[in-house]
């Protein structure tokens, strides 16, 4: 789309890396649910189903960012805001493999999300034909 930002295309891509990892970790726990022996099968699986949905849901979101339509940015914004603290709670439990790459992705989609570009290109002059 000729009228998209890079910054927008920028949010996109962080928002379907977070999607691809969530649902191919949540396939793996859901596989090493089936074929080990989990404490808590039942949990096991929820979790493994929860990641995969919300993996997918990243992906539409991020979808939905290349094709510039507006109702994107809530759901964006929120999942960056949400990774903050498990990248924060992955480092301090000395995880900074997985902790350090997520608080800079969820950095680098915030800025992108929240930068006047994508503003324009999502919201447009609504608020200057309002005006008039």
């Amino acid at each position: 789309m000729p009228n998209r930002p890079m910054t927008l295309t920028v949010a996109a891509a962080v928002l379907a890396v977070e999607g691809v990892t969530a649902v191919i970790l949540g396939g793996y726990a859901g596989v090493e649910t089936v074929i080990g022996r989990p404490a808590d099968v039942m949990s096991s699986i929820a979790v493994a189903a929860f990641a995969v949905i919300m993996g997918a849901a990243l992906l539409w979101v991020a979808l939905g960012m290349l094709r510039t339509e507006r109702w994107t940015r809530s759901p964006g914004v929120l999942a960056q805001i949400f990774a903050i603290p498990v990248a924060i709670t992955s480092i301090q439990s000395g995880q900074g493999a997985v902790g350090i790459p997520l608080i800079a992705l969820a950095l680098v989609g915030l800025v992108s999300l929240l930068s006047p570009p994508t503003t324009h290109a999502l919201y447009g002059d609504e608020d200057q034909s309002s005006v008039s």
